[in-house]
């Protein structure tokens, strides 16, 4: 089913069924930089950042390796353990903010690299980029138009952030996550989704010099204006109400309470965030995934990645109940009902 099916709150609701997750797959860098490693180069106590984002580790990507190898790697994964081959794969699309060029979409090296004979497009949403790239995928499976899609949300952060900045780079890591989308049974998918965008808060997120409006200069690059800008309290405050709110839009269709949720796995942005919005909806620890601590905040790459940590646990078995959410820069976010 493809369509609107109401309004709660301020959220447009829709649902999207008839899909599946054949598989799922991951990659992070191997290098693991502890908050003890920041405090030889940055100078603060490494409790600090744990108490104030409840992240210990991040993994960091070599000067070798960018966005496309990261996707490309978790792709392969995703595809290995489904047993389908490249070549039945007909749709590839890439949940970046992090290209590895301005032009062309990464997704097209990622498609050449799979050998995939396929369109490609990048999705560029930031940290909801992965929720805007399944809710794609899936209408395209949805409506026929694709069989098998490839969907993958991989960031390269540590290449954005500005590494004198203690406010921020500790809180971003590099990493990538993928799921391939197939034609399911009528219940399975999207029971209940919706997302949007709020781009009177772009200024909050934002990545000032290297587009149209301020082209890279020197100058600008030696005022740092090329490196993630955030307005962290703002966005905190923001991100807190979103989720809580709209976790209770998605759920309200189908008539059922956070306590009937097998598992809530949000964007892993910052504990705080996720321990005030589940206070607020009263989940339980055990329904809560959380793995920040050991990648922190990998953008588009951390609900597929931790998804994949799931499927490895065996805590994804046909049936599972789960919320996903997604929010960030632009403003934008999605949240979904799902039904593994």
């Amino acid at each position: 089913m493809n369509g609107g099916i109401g309004v709660a709150g301020n959220y447009p609701i829709r649902s999207l069924t008839g899909v599946q997750v054949l598989s799922t797959g991951s990659f992070v860098p191997d290098q693991v930089v502890t908050n003890a490693d920041l405090q030889q180069r940055l100078g603060f106590d490494p409790d600090w950042i744990l108490q104030r984002s409840g992240i210990r580790e991040r993994r960091i990507a070599p000067p070798d390796i960018s966005t496309s190898d990261m996707a490309i790697a978790a792709a392969q994964r995703c595809l290995q353990r489904a047993n389908v081959p490249a070549s039945e794969v007909d749709l590839v699309l890439l949940a970046t903010f992090t290209p590895d060029v301005l032009c062309p979409a990464t997704a097209c090296y990622v498609q050449d690299k799979l050998g995939i004979t396929a369109p490609a497009m990048d999705i560029q949403a930031a940290c909801a980029g992965f929720m805007y790239a399944l809710i794609t995928g899936m209408q395209f499976i949805a409506t026929g138009n694709s069989k098998r899609a490839l969907v993958i949300g991989a960031d390269c952060n540590s290449r954005i952030v500005n590494p004198r900045d203690i406010r921020t780079y500790p809180l971003f890591g590099d990493g990538a996550g993928a799921v391939l989308l197939a034609a399911g049974e009528p219940d399975q998918g999207l029971t209940s989704y919706t997302f949007g965008s709020d781009g009177s808060g772009a200024e909050l997120l934002v990545r000032p010099a290297g587009g149209t409006r301020l082209p890279l200069a020197a100058q600008l690059i030696e005022e740092d204006q090329h490196y993630l800008q955030m307005d962290g309290r703002s966005v905190f405050k923001w991100a807190v109400r979103l989720v809580a709110d709209s976790v209770q839009a998605v759920l309200q269709p189908s008539n059922m309470s956070p306590s009937d949720l097998d598992l809530f796995v949000a964007h892993q942005a910052n504990v705080r965030i996720l321990n005030s919005a589940s206070e607020s909806l009263g989940l339980r620890p055990d329904q809560v995934y959380i793995n920040l601590d050991r990648f922190g905040n990998t953008s588009a790459g951390s609900i597929p990645l931790a998804l994949d940590e799931l499927a490895e646990l065996g805590r994804l078995p046909r049936g599972t109940k789960l919320v996903l959410c997604g929010f960030g820069a632009g403003l934008t976010w999605g949240t979904a009902l799902m039904k593994w």
